[in-house]
């Protein structure tokens, strides 16, 4: 531990247990690898002016019903009478120029939810990652990976990036003092980064995935860098920072 670190970095392994690590002036990343949050932040690349985060497939059809464009997912098929999914290809769309899109999905519109009301709601995904850490590290607040799991259960992927932000952040700062849960990520981050795809192989939602003939979105949402852009919840909104 740093004697100098005077800010904390932690992680959450569920939405589940959000609750235990609540506190205030605290920044919480929202982490849906596969495949809300990087759905989200293509979206914003193309374009998008807003985005909705809602809990329930209900609610996103009173949404559509007002004319909004809508995705909507469970257990990672699109559901049907939407939009889009949760693919970030479903974004790569000129529709979705200027607009405002409402989103549900079946695990990170949920950590969205439970965290709304956080000093503040960032989005984060391997996509954005440099943008975010650079982010992240300026504000000088406690951080909070929140990593969205499958069904408030442990997963690998979002539990993997929250160690790769935590390598990152390491890197530019020695502000962070980090707990136990963030330690354990950062390892197991340094076991998975030469090669994510391959770490994940046997993963439960790697899997699902892949029986869907999705291996393209896993490719994609493990691909660093490919936007800028952090969306920020703002009055349950989400807008571009």
């Amino acid at each position: 531990m740093n004697d100098k670190a005077h800010l904390k970095i932690d992680a959450c392994f569920s939405p589940f247990l959000y609750p235990v690590y609540a506190e205030p002036d605290t920044i919480v990343v929202i982490i849906d690898i596969f495949r809300a949050t990087s759905a989200m932040c293509t979206a914003f690349e193309w374009g998008a002016e807003k985005i909705i985060p809602v809990a329930t497939v209900e609610e996103a059809r009173d949404w559509k019903a007002k004319g909004y464009l809508t995705g909507a997912e469970r257990d990672a098929i699109q559901v049907d009478g939407f939009d889009f999914g949760n693919s970030p290809f479903h974004y790569m769309d000129e529709r979705i120029k200027g607009q405002t899109i409402v989103i549900t999905t079946t695990n990170g519109t949920q950590a969205i939810e439970v965290s709304r009301n956080a000093y503040q709601v960032v989005i984060g995904s391997f996509l954005n990652i440099d943008a975010l850490c650079d982010y992240l590290v300026d504000q000088q607040k406690n951080i909070l990976l929140l990593c969205s799991g499958w069904k408030n259960k442990f997963n690998l992927e979002d539990s993997i990036f929250a160690g790769a932000v935590m390598e990152e952040i390491s890197k530019r700062s020695s502000d962070f003092w980090h707990g136990d849960a963030c330690l354990a990520l950062k390892y197991l981050y340094q076991m998975a980064y030469k090669d994510p795809v391959k770490f994940l192989n046997y993963s439960s939602h790697k899997e699902r995935l892949a029986k869907l003939n999705l291996k393209k979105d896993i490719k994609y949402c493990l691909t660093p860098n490919q936007t800028t852009v952090i969306p920020i919840l703002r009055d349950g909104v989400l807008v571009r920072l």
